[in-house]
């Protein structure tokens, strides 16, 4: 009786472990790469499953997408400057059998070369370009590394530069021309204004020759100006026009007399 019992206990136990082996759940982000007798047989997956026990086995791949910081780089740009550019890649398994098939370790291998990568585009952009271009140098990363891990079932969206190192002497040397460049635009701003008032001055200067009582109206005009905003006595010379019509009156009275 007791023989009996143990070997329905057996018999339980190895069922439960049959079935454990057997019976497998992936998440609706997880895909299971199926192998029988290490030969790939498809893919299962999202929910339950069922293997063969010791003769087929499940590898799980997650099809999230992957935040993968890239280490601060040390690179020489075109015009031989070093610097050291840091990044972030974000990517995500869209191929699950090639994934776990064509490459050993694909979150490594994604890594690795998109620090090389990383390195060889900054060599081929100057300074300048990599500090007005990101935009530029982030799509073409994107464009390379997503070419180099398609095999691998790696699909890799998006490429950011986070940061960009330079030497202490070339931040000085940066901001030193942009502080010439910000002289320059200011002289440029005052030599137009200089150039508009002189436009100005010369169309007035015309009005007032072909008008010659403006320039009478201006004298007067200036003397108000100098009475009302000063109290010291001011010679000012009187023009003749403004003279010459009284002289004219006082003449012909004489004559008359």
């Amino acid at each position: 009786m007791e023989g009996a019992v143990i070997g329905v206990v057996a018999a339980l136990f190895i069922i439960l472990v049959v079935a454990s082996a057997a019976i497998k759940i992936a998440q609706e982000y997880e895909r299971g790469v199926i192998f029988r007798l290490g030969k790939f047989t498809g893919v299962r997956g999202p929910g339950l499953f069922v293997i063969i026990p010791f003769v087929e086995r499940s590898v799980k791949v997650d099809l999230r997408v992957v935040t993968l910081d890239i280490p601060s780089q040390e690179a020489i740009t075109k015009d031989n400057v070093t610097v050291k550019v840091n990044a972030v890649v974000y990517f995500r398994v869209v191929k699950p059998e090639d994934s776990v098939i064509k490459v050993f370790d694909h979150r490594y291998a994604t890594s690795q070369i998109s620090q090389t990568t990383l390195r060889s585009v900054i060599g081929q952009h100057e300074l300048d370009e990599l500090l007005a271009q990101r935009e530029k140098l982030n799509q073409n990363l994107q464009q390379i590394i997503d070419e180099q891990t398609d095999p691998w079932g790696v699909k890799v969206s998006v490429v950011e530069i986070k940061e960009v190192e330079l030497p202490p002497t070339m931040v000085r040397a940066i901001g030193a021309q942009a502080e010439a460049e910000r002289e320059r635009r200011a002289k440029i701003v005052h030599a137009e204004g200089e150039l508009q008032a002189a436009e100005k001055l010369a169309e007035a200067a015309g009005v007032i020759s072909k008008h010659p009582s403006a320039m009478q109206l201006r004298y007067l005009q200036t003397l108000t100006t100098i009475a009302t905003e000063h109290s010291s006595t001011v010679v000012f010379p009187l023009p003749m026009d403004l003279i010459t019509p009284l002289l004219q009156m006082g003449s012909g009275g004489k004559t008359q007399s």
